[in-house]
């Protein structure tokens, strides 16, 4: 996503020479606020009462409005301190960023596009050795992992350099292969410290992406694959819940069962299902209404501009 988001910015400032702050933070707003504070608020209510009405303690070891107002003002990487729960584990991402583009966009309007890859790659590879600095131990502490981003937008503005895309096509198989090894065994992860395994991982990311983006796998490009991509954001915020409500079900009910080794199949499958289903009609049904919304804001824009 930030592959596309970052060259978003980087081609509205090519041809108005500017970035319209407004209109790029309305459209954050319209597709991330709406889910997320949808899961943050079943998040408390679970683990405050749901929880407690099926006789499950689960100990919240934070302020509550500590929690909440970190929370809501999207710094939730730092609620994961205090281990709030699982829903609550997968907002920290959407947090860092947001905070990553709280202060992007204003940088790429203030800066000279000639500027731009320069202080990407420049940002990218100082801030890098700043987290894993021992004076600024609350960014690795935080998780803000603002390298990925900026690094992933300047392959996305390399894109479109004949240098690059020849280098990324030579390279593409041999990546490839380093990205299926990379997420079916624990090589890296295992062999690397963290300052290595996070330089080669946020590298074979930007580099991956630019290769797909180049030439797409042809096996993925096919409409069930480009709707599960439409309604991926609500695939990555549901599964935590879903896990944890068919895991509440489990221990209720199938475990008084015995299924053995059929179980985890069982559960997996649920939750896999249940998933995409629930994805499905909150695009429909939920998101895609304020979706409507940014698509008549941006329309306005667009008449006023004109």
């Amino acid at each position: 996503m930030d592959f596309l988001i970052i060259k978003q910015l980087y081609d509205e400032k090519k041809h108005t020479n500017s970035i319209n702050l407004r209109k790029f933070y309305l459209r954050r707003i319209l597709r991330i606020f709406p889910l997320y504070y949808l899961v943050l608020a079943f998040g408390f209510l679970y683990y405050r009462f749901i929880l407690t009405f099926f006789g499950f303690e689960f100990e919240n070891n934070y302020n509550f409005l500590s929690g909440l107002l970190l929370s809501i003002t999207f710094f939730p990487n730092i609620f994961m301190i205090y281990s709030p729960g699982g829903i609550f584990e997968v907002l920290w991402s959407i947090g860092i960023e947001e905070q990553f583009y709280l202060f992007i966009a204003p940088l790429f309007l203030i800066l000279p596009l000639k500027r731009i890859i320069l202080f990407l790659v420049i940002f990218t590879f100082i801030y890098f050795l700043m987290y894993f600095s021992e004076y600024l131990d609350f960014l690795k502490k935080y998780n803000m992992l603002f390298f990925y981003f900026s690094f992933g937008g300047l392959c996305a503005i390399l894109f479109d350099h004949i240098f690059f895309q020849t280098f990324i096509k030579k390279l593409r198989y041999p990546i490839l292969l380093i990205f299926i090894i990379y997420f079916t065994t624990t090589i890296f992860k295992n062999n690397f410290n963290s300052f290595f395994y996070n330089l080669f991982s946020f590298i074979l990311f930007g580099f991956s992406i630019s290769i797909l983006a180049i030439k797409p796998i042809k096996a993925l490009q096919n409409k069930t694959m480009n709707y599960l991509g439409k309604i991926s954001y609500g695939i990555y915020m549901y599964h935590a819940i879903i896990i944890q409500l068919v895991g509440l079900l489990y221990l209720k009910i199938i475990s008084e069962f015995d299924f053995q080794n059929t179980t985890d199949i069982i559960i997996i499958n649920l939750t896999v299902i249940i998933t995409t289903i629930i994805s499905h009609f909150s695009f429909k049904y939920y998101e895609s209404y304020f979706l409507k919304l940014k698509k008549t804001a941006m329309s306005k824009d667009i008449i006023i501009f004109l």
